[in-house]
């Protein structure tokens, strides 16, 4: 954290598609070894097969998927006299949405599907109707900060 000037966040521009700038940092996250147009042609295949399979505008679904995956509660190591404990603090939505991409593409990652346009489109699919691999993530992330919240008073 600098001390000596506000720290500048660039904004992402929208993709070219569906003038999304929350689309365009999801292929950024999906893209490896910096081929974009493979993740861009993964990631629209993907809501292509949404869109068949749900017969309608498949960006809100991404969008709901990305709100029921991303926490707004985590917790964080603090040591304190010798002792390490989990303290629960909320999380910014840059953050949110940075984890709820990581978390996403992971759970996609670890389906038995064929493809990974199957994949991350039965991801999405599943973490907008509040289910799958990611948001069990959420959860868990939610229960432990539960457990730990006698600890709260040690925040930052």
């Amino acid at each position: 954290m600098s001390r000596r000037k506000e720290i500048v966040r660039r904004v992402s521009l929208p993709d070219w598609r569906y003038r999304s700038p929350l689309v365009t940092k999801f292929i950024n996250g999906l893209m490896r070894k910096g081929k974009k147009s493979t993740a861009e042609g993964i990631f629209y295949r993907a809501l292509t097969i949404i869109e068949k399979r749900t017969n309608q505008d498949p960006l809100p679904v991404f969008e709901k998927a990305m709100r029921n995956v991303g926490p707004a509660v985590m917790v964080k190591s603090r040591r304190v006299g010798g002792a390490t404990y989990q303290v629960p603090v909320e999380v910014r939505d840059d953050q949110q949405r940075a984890m709820a991409i990581r978390w996403l593409i992971e759970a996609a990652k670890g389906r038995p599907d064929h493809t990974i346009q199957e994949r991350l489109a039965n991801e999405l699919l599943a973490a907008a109707k509040g289910e799958g691999a990611a948001v069990k993530r959420r959860e868990d992330t939610y229960r432990m900060a539960d457990a730990n919240r006698a600890f709260s008073h040690y925040r930052w």
